[in-house]
C-alpha cells in the first residue's frame, strides 16, 4: 500500500482532510513551516503548490500567492526540497500540484525522477488533457508516481470511465465550474459526480475547488473519501500578511494551524 493510499485507508471515522498550499509563500523557509503546522495540526495529504505565472485554474487568491512566491525568488528544484525535508519528518502524503508548461520545460523525465528522490507520491497537472496525458501517465508510472486526474461536473459519463481507467492515486473531483477559490454553495451536482466516479473505479475519490468553511467540509467528508481546501488556507496567509509585513512566521502558523483543526472538528 503507498502513501496516498494509506491515507484514505487509515481514515475509518472521517473523510481525508488535503489542504494545499504554495512553495514559496511567502517565502521558502516560511512555506515549509506552513506544511508542517498543517501536517502536525492532522491533514492526511498536502498537496504541494508549484507557483507559476499562468495559473489557469487558479482564482485571484492562489494567483496572488503564486506571485509573493515568484518576488521571493521561487526556483522550481525548491519544490522538491521542500518535500523532501517534509519527507524526512513525516508518512503522510506529499501530492504536488504543477502546470504543465512548467513540467514540460523542466522536462517530465527529470521532474518524475526527482519528485521520486524527494518522496513525492503523486502529481496533479490540472491543465493536462486526459487525450494527451498517456506520455505523462508512462514517464510517472516508471518512477511510481501517481498521476491523478480531475473530472469536472460537466465530463460526460464516457470520459468519466476513461479517465478512471487511467488514474492514478485517487481521483479529484472539481466541485463547480470556474477556478479555484472560496465559494459560499457548492454544485449540486457534486454528489452525483462522486457517485459517478465511484461507479467506475475503485480508488478514492476527493472534492476540491471552492472549499471555503468547515460547514462545507463536514457537507462533502459525507460522501466523499477526501476533502481539499486550498484558497480558504491561502486567505489566512494573506490575512497575516496584510496585519504585518514581516510575517512572523508563528502567526503565520497558528494561522494555518487552527483553520486545520476547525476543518477537522468539522468533519469527524
Amino acid at each position: 500500500m503507498n502513501r496516498i493510499e494509506a491515507a484514505f485507508h487509515k481514515q475509518t471515522q472521517r473523510a481525508a482532510l488535503i489542504p494545499f498550499l504554495n512553495t514559496g509563500d511567502p517565502s521558502l523557509d516560511a512555506s515549509l513551516e506552513l506544511f508542517r503546522s498543517v501536517l502536525q495540526a492532522g491533514a492526511d495529504i498536502v498537496e504541494i503548490g508549484v507557483p507559476y505565472s499562468d495559473p489557469l485554474a487558479d482564482g485571484p487568491v492562489i494567483q496572488a500567492s503564486a506571485a509573493r512566491s515568484l518576488k521571493s525568488g521561487f526556483q522550481f528544484p525548491q519544490v522538491f526540497e521542500l518535500a523532501q525535508a517534509l519527507r524526512a519528518e513525516t508518512d503522510k502524503g506529499l501530492v504536488a500540484f504543477t502546470y504543465i508548461n512548467p513540467l514540460l520545460q523542466y522536462t517530465p523525465e527529470r521532474f518524475f525522477s526527482d519528485a521520486k528522490t524527494a518522496g513525492i507520491d503523486g502529481v496533479i497537472v490540472p491543465d493536462l488533457p486526459y487525450e494527451e496525458s498517456e506520455p505523462v501517465l508512462q514517464i510517472a508510472d516508471r518512477h511510481g508516481i501517481s498521476l491523478i486526474p480531475l473530472v469536472a461536473p460537466t465530463s460526460g459519463e464516457q470520459r468519466v470511465t476513461d479517465i478512471c481507467g487511467s488514474a492514478r492515486g485517487f481521483v479529484y473531483c472539481v466541485s463547480s465550474l470556474g477556478v479555484t477559490g472560496e465559494r459560499v454553495r457548492m454544485s449540486e451536482r457534486v454528489q452525483e459526480l462522486v457517485q459517478t466516479v465511484r461507479s467506475h473505479t475503485s480508488l478514492p475519490v476527493a472534492v476540491g475547488f471552492g472549499v471555503s468553511t468547515p460547514e462545507q467540509a463536514q457537507h462533502l467528508a459525507e460522501f466523499a473519501d477526501g476533502v481539499i481546501v486550498g484558497s480558504a488556507f491561502i486567505r489566512r496567509i494573506e490575512g497575516v500578511l496584510q496585519q504585518n509585513l514581516d510575517f512572523p512566521v508563528q502567526t503565520l502558523r497558528t494561522a494555518v494551524r487552527d483553520f486545520t483543526e476547525k476543518l477537522l472538528q468539522g468533519m469527524t
